[in-house]
């Protein structure tokens, strides 16, 4: 599932993760911290949306 911030349109993707930021491939986004934040615009996990996976998006 791919999820994007309502604010900047940042895109977390779980597949992918963020193993840059720690985050390995396959992290849910359920079971990221409560403090996850965008990388880009600082906003919080609530403003992110989910927005299927990339298979749909890329259809």
């Amino acid at each position: 599932m791919i999820y994007v911030c309502e604010i900047c349109d940042w895109e977390y993707d779980e597949a992918k993760g963020l193993p840059e930021r720690g985050i390995a491939p396959g992290t849910k986004w359920e079971d990221l911290p409560e403090k996850f934040y965008c990388y880009v615009c600082g906003a919080t996990k609530e403003q992110f949306s989910a927005s299927g996976t990339a298979a749909d998006i890329e259809e």
